[in-house]
Order: C-alpha cells, then structure tokens, then sequence
C-alpha cells in the first residue's frame, strides 16, 4: 500500500481469520419443504382468485347455496304465473294502438315504452339507426273502358268505369277506422309509377302459378297482374311480376281465404259479426324478404349516419303495385269475366280456396281486351329516416350468457292490436312480472335483453341493424333469441322452432292452464304439439339466419272456430280485440305467462335447456326430405294431391317450388343423356355422406345431453360450503357444457352464404327462395335440385358435411 493521503478510504477491508458458521442440519430439506408450501400457497390463492373470477358463482344455483336466495326458481315460476293481468294487458293494448305508429313515426312511443320498462325496474335505452324506408304520397286505381267512336285514334274516348276509393269504410263503432291521420294502403318498397294496360288474374302469384300462365301461353309481359293475397310472402309476387315483363300488380285479400267464417257461409261481416270486412286491405312490404331483410341499401352491415350505401336494385320491386279490398277487387275481377282461360282449366291449385263465386266472379285468366284497361298510379317518398329500438337489460351473474327477447313495435295502421301490439301488451306484462322478482331481490343467473324493435313491418329492419351492429358480441355472447310477434290474434297455440329449443316450449305450455279449458294446460287443449321450421317474416330472422343463435316464435293464432282476423287492415284495432280477437284480454294473460316461462328457464337454471340430440334428430329427418325432394323431382307423383289433406305451408312449399318450369325444361329433358344419369346417381350416393355424419353427430349429443342432464341432478343437491372445491369443479363442468350448447347453431353457418343471396348464412335454415314466410331446411341443396345443378347439389353436400362434422367435433 502507499502512503496515505486525503483520497485513502476510511474504510478498509481488513482479513481475519475465524471459523465457518455452521448450517442447520436439515437445511436442504428445510429449504424444500418450504419452497413446497408456498408454492401451494401460491397456486392456491390463484386458483381461489380465479374460480370466483372467471367462473360462475355456484352459490346462484339451486342446489350450490341458492337458499341464500330470496327468490328461488320455483318462487320465480309461480310468480311468473301470478303477476301477469288481463287488465293490465287491456291497458297497454289501447296505448299502443290509440294512433298510428308506422315505423320511423313512432318515437313517442319509443319514450313511453323506455320510460315504463325502468318504471318496472329494467334500466333501458335507446338505439337508433338512419334506413331508407318509403311513406305514401298519392295513388289511385281505376278501370277504363275505350267507348266506341269513329276516331278511333283519338286518346279522349276512354272512359272510366269503376275508380276504387283505397280506403277502408269507417265504422262508428271502431273509432280507429275514423282518424284523420289514419294510414292510406300501400306497400312498404313499392315503385312509384304510373302505368295503364290490360290486366290478368294471376291466381297467389306464385313460382309455379306464373308458369301455368307461361305453359298456356297467357301474354304477361306488358300486362298489370292482380293477384290474390296468401302461400307466398307478397314481395315475392311482385318480383316474379316484374321479372316476366309486367309494369304492376295489385294484390287483393281473397274470402276464400277465411274458410269456413264468410259471408257466403251466413256469418255477418265485421263489426256486425265474425266474417271480414269486404272494404279491409292488407297493407304489407314488398321488399324481396328471401334475397335480404333490413335496410336494402346496407347488406350486413347497420345503417349509421355516414355509412355507404349501395343501389337496390335486385331488393326491392321496381314496377309499382297497391292492395285493394276484395269489394274493389270485385270490378276488376269480373272485367275479366269471358275473358281468356278459366282457373279451371288450369288445375286444383287455382281453384282451391276462391270465394267471390257467387259474387259473379268467374276466375277467368285473362287478359283483359285491349279496350278495357286498369290504370295504375302509385307515388311513394324514399327517405333516410331514424329508426329507433328500445334496449332493456336485466344484467346476470355470467356476462356472456345473455337471452334476448324481442317484440316489434310498429304497425301498418293506426290499431295494430294483434299485430304486433298483442306482443308488446304480452312483452310489457313479461317485464313488469320480472321486475316485480328483481323487487323481491331475485338476479338472473344470465343476462336478458328485451328489445322493442322499430321498422319491422317493411323488412325486419330494425332488429336486422342491431343484430349487424352487434354481431360479434352476440356471436360470443348471445345463448338464445324468444320472439313474440302476434301474441294473440285466435286461441290456437303455434310455435316456430330451433330444434334445440323445443323442449322448453312443451315444458312451458304444460305449466300454463288453458282459459277455456280450466284444469288443463295449452299444452293438452290449445296445441297439436307440432313446432314448425323457421322460415322468416319476423324479427327472430337475423338472429337465425345470420348470426346463428337458436330462435323460437310463439303466439295464439286463429282457428277454424275462431273470428276473421283482418290482417295490416285497419279493421285490426282494439275494438276488434276486445270484442271478437280476445274479449277480456284473457289469452294475453296466458301469453305472458307462457313467455316469462320460456325466460325463466333459460335465465335461472345453471345448465341449458338445450337439446342437442333433438337437433341431431331433426338434421336426419331433414336429409331425407331432401332425398324425397330428389325423387319427387326426378319421378313426380302420377296420382292427384288431395288438397284439403294439406297444410298452407305444405301448399305453399309445392307452389313456391320451380322445377318442373318451363325455364328449366331443358335441364330436365338433359336428364336422360347418360352424363346426367351419372351426375344424379353420384349425388344420390353423396347425400347418404349427410347421414354417416348426423349419426356421428347424434352419438355425441346424447353424450352432451346425458352430462348435461348428470349436472342438472348435482346442482340440484346442496353442497355445504366447506365443499367449495366441488362447487367450482361443478361449476367449470357446466360451464364447459353450456359453451358447447351455445356454440351448436353456430357450427351451421357458412361464411360466403346461400348462392345469389348471401346474407342468408345457416346451412340448415332459410326462407324458401320463392316462400319466404315458410322455412327451407338445407336451402342451398334444395334450390340445387330445383335448378338441376347436380356439381353445385354435391358442392352444398360437402358443405353441409363439414359444419356436421365442426359441430360434433366442438360436441
């Protein structure tokens, strides 16, 4: 070391010699165990932190700490049976329908509806969309007759020999039918035009009613159809009108219709009695329902401010077309009168269900001579107006397991009392009950979202922006979709399906007595138990079709035995209701309870009220309609169809169908050549693929169902809190199991869509191309087949096939 000096440290390191200090004599031992238990402590801690924050709380569950609880689920049911009232149903009923409420025109109604859901306890909102939607200017329908001159040349000579009003009698006792800011008839997306020509009657104005005109070489192009409404969605008339070269059409409501509750058969019409109104017409839309619901002018995506939009054409008509009352009809329909075929030269389908026989009308085809002629004006304003759907939530313990439930809010008319005003009567009871349970200190285990949608009538449109704007949360999130559109307009139960849902629909319609039959339920008296396949026309479309989450439709229809029910009329009114649709407001009480019902069992309970293997069911009795589609095709039926042994929607599917057309007889004469033989054969041997994977499908839902319903029976029990460790791992079991539920009707949908309407997603589900109100199972091999394609018929084989195969994969 150096000298010293200011820069020496005063600490230095000095070495001393010592001896080592011993270690503890277990020290590797010591220092494993305790790496060992705070290690556990550890995972411990993390797995504690994340089975409360990542799972659902068992404690919410019957059975898992829910008599902690104060409303369990059979306190919930029984008060889900006892709050709803008919008085209460009566009162929101002549709300809704004491002025009209067209959709873009109702936002008044948006704020009482949002203001009454929070009155009842539900925090709500509302959301609101810009869509391009018409309202009526100005039209007029007139009958011309040229009188005979010698100047033949002249344009003076026509006179008019009938000029239809397009109203509808007012009536003294229905005060709706007087407003002076009643709703004119029109049809939402028609034309504005003016065109005059020749008319012929053109029966329903179905796919096959167009080709027996074409096969008896009746003149169309050039010519104003009328046709009769019924089997077939109305824009759909239209659009076959227009493609065949006809400028207009006129779409009446045909007695024939009502069966046995005429005027023909004795019975009184409306307000005098049950039979219809001869001056009712059926408003509508004419917006091309099976190519695209919604806001034609944004396809798949919401119709926000700014946003682009497209051209419309190919999605709403182009030629102009009015309804008219059968007592308008009736001059026009008798001008045919000697004119051309009759309806019944044609076959049974033209002559089935006509009613103006003895009025004087023939049912000749026409058309008309060229001296008698109808003169069509119709003025409509297209605009950019706001929609607005009202948003109620009642937030659950699991975020992302939500149940929406949906009711239109809108209506042709002023009334609107069974549709869709019925529904929201029924929706507002559903919620006020549900509130009443949140008042009592009960919350849902999943999230319900209750909608009152706007723009429903002209296509869906409302609910189908919400469903484009909130796609990816719904397609997370969204368990189920319960639509109540017409809850009461008869005392028939009927029900549109999913068949994952079906199940809770026989459940809820067993615990509900009948009004009419004290003791027993709807589900014994009111029903034929037969849950149809769902096609569209109504809001649940969106959510089915192209989001793919499980949809159900339910209300009370009109029977045999029941009143007309005058349909987008006027006549639709809360006089009406009360006195002939549903006097003292009783089925609306028993709607709402069959609705909270259907709520509570998807909300409440831990496991799904899912079905997988009545899905898988139905997918095999689906492939073999295809199959008996194939033969029916390829070998029609020699013997005649007895008409009255067939539903409307049997009949409409046979009429919508077009095989057998005139446009593809040259596909079908192709038939014979041995390439085609060979093409048919091999998509025959393909379609036997689709079962192989349903059956493989079938195993593994009843798999699915067995767990499920082994985890139903341990939430059931009570498990001590000390046993928290099994309450989580039966939580994590139902968890995994309802994720699976969830995603099944996912599985079926195909990105790129149906071929020519892509919007339309879901492999197993559509409206039929030419129907659009019945349900197409497997649309895009049935519209295939229909076409002949045998390569695209495989192509749609091996699609359907790989969704099969994804979901029993996800099983």
């Amino acid at each position: 070391m150096g000298t010293p000096s200011e820069h020496t440290p005063l600490i230095a390191t000095v070495e001393v010699e010592a001896a080592p200090r011993r270690r503890y004599t277990h020290h590797v031992a010591r220092r494993f165990f305790t790496l060992c238990f705070s290690s556990i402590l550890f995972w411990f801690f993390l797995f504690f932190i994340a089975s409360f924050t990542f799972l659902p709380r068992p404690s919410s569950w019957p059975g898992c700490g829910h008599g902690r609880s104060k409303v369990d689920y059979e306190q919930l049911r029984q008060l889900l049976l006892d709050t709803p009232s008919s008085k209460k149903a009566e009162e929101w009923q002549r709300y809704y329908t004491a002025g009209p409420h067209l959709a873009g025109k109702n936002y008044s109604q948006a704020l009482w509806t949002k203001q009454k859901w929070e009155e009842f306890g539900v925090q709500s909102h509302i959301v609101d969309y810009e869509v391009y939607i018409n309202y009526p200017v100005d039209h007029r329908l007139a009958l011309l007759k040229k009188e005979d001159t010698k100047d033949d040349s002249s344009s003076d000579n026509w006179q008019v020999s009938f000029e239809a009003t397009l109203e509808e009698d007012t009536l003294d006792e229905d005060s709706s039918t007087s407003l002076p800011d009643r709703v004119p008839v029109f049809h939402g997306y028609s034309a504005s035009g003016n065109v005059t020509a020749p008319v012929v009657y053109v029966n329903y104005g179905t796919y096959q009613d167009f080709d027996d005109l074409l096969k008896a070489n009746v003149s169309l192009a050039g010519k104003i159809a009328i046709a009769r409404y019924g089997l077939i969605f109305r824009g759909l008339k239209v659009k076959r009108a227009q493609e065949l070269g006809m400028i207009g059409v006129i779409i009446y409501t045909d007695p024939g219709e009502d069966g046995e509750m005429t005027e023909e058969n004795g019975y009184a019409p409306y307000p005098e009695g049950p039979a219809r109104q001869p001056s009712s017409v059926q408003r509508g839309s004419t917006q091309f329902l099976s190519v695209a619901p919604g806001d034609p002018t944004t396809p798949g995506y919401p119709s926000k401010p700014g946003v682009p939009r497209g051209p419309v054409d190919g999605a709403i008509p182009s030629i102009p077309s009015i309804p008219l009352s059968y007592a308008e009809a009736l001059p026009i329909l008798k001008a045919l009168n000697g004119h051309g075929p009759k309806a019944s030269d044609f076959n049974k389908w033209w002559t089935a269900r006509t009613g103006l026989g003895y009025k004087g009308v023939h049912y000749n085809i026409g058309p008309t001579p060229d001296d008698v002629v109808v003169n069509l004006y119709n003025e409509q304003e297209y605009v950019t107006s706001p929609l607005w759907n009202v948003i109620g939530i009642i937030n659950g313990t699991i975020s992302d397991e939500v149940i929406v439930i949906g009711n239109h809010r809108d209506a042709w008319i002023a009334g609107g009392a069974g549709d869709p005003n019925s529904g929201s009567a029924v929706l507002n009871e559903v919620i006020r009950s549900f509130g009443e349970a949140l008042r009592l200190g009960w919350k849902p285990l999943r999230t319900i979202i209750f909608a009152s949608w706007d723009g429903e009538e002209y296509g869906l449109v409302g609910s189908t922006e919400w469903v484009e704007e909130y796609l990816p949360w719904l397609s997370a999130a969204n368990v189920a979709y319960l639509n109540i559109d017409v809850g009461v307009r008869g005392k028939v139960f009927s029900a549109s399906a999913a068949p994952l849902l079906n199940s809770i629909i026989y459940s809820a319609t067993g615990a509900v007595e009948s009004p009419d039959h004290p003791g027993h339920s709807i589900l014994e008296k009111n029903w034929d138990k037969k849950i149809d396949i769902m096609g569209s026309g109504s809001d649940f479309t969106a959510f089915q079709d192209f989001a793919g989450i499980p949809s159900l439709d339910v209300g009370f229809v009109a029977g045999e035995d029941d009143p007309v029910y005058h349909y987008h009329s006027n006549y639709d009114s809360f006089y009406w209701m009360k006195k002939y649709g549903d006097p003292g407001f009783v089925y609306h009480r028993t709607m709402a309870q069959i609705f909270g019902l259907l709520i509570a069992e998807l909300v409440h309970l831990p496991v799904l009220a899912f079905s997988a293997e009545s899905y898988a069911t139905a997918l095999d009795g689906y492939v073999t309609q295809v199959e008996d589609k194939l033969d029916a095709v390829l070998h029609p039926p020699k013997e005649e169809v007895d008409i009255s042994t067939l539903t409307k929607q049997v009949i409409s599917e046979l009429r919508g169908n077009h095989y057998n057309s005139s446009s593809s007889s040259s596909s079908s004469t192709a038939i014979t050549s041995s390439t085609s033989k060979a093409a048919v054969k091999a998509f025959r041997d393909s379609v036997k693929r689709l079962h192989d994977a349903v059956d493989k499908l079938t195993e593994k839902a009843a798999r699915l169902d067995a767990e499920a319903e082994n985890l139903r029976s341990q939430a059931r029990e009570h498990i001590p809190w000390y046993h928290w460790h099994q309450k989580v791992k039966l939580g994590y079991q139902i968890r995994k199991v309802n994720t699976k539920y969830k995603y099944i009707e996912r599985s079926f949908l195909f990105s790129k869509g149906l071929d020519g309407r892509p919007w339309f997603k879901h492999v197993v589900f559509a409206p039929g191309l030419w129907t659009g109100y019945s349900g197409a199972v497997f649309p895009g091999l049935v519209e295939s087949i229909d076409a002949r394609d045998w390569i695209n018929a495989e192509r749609w084989v091996d699609i359907i096939e790989a969704c099969i195969k994804n979901a029993a994969r996800k099983l």
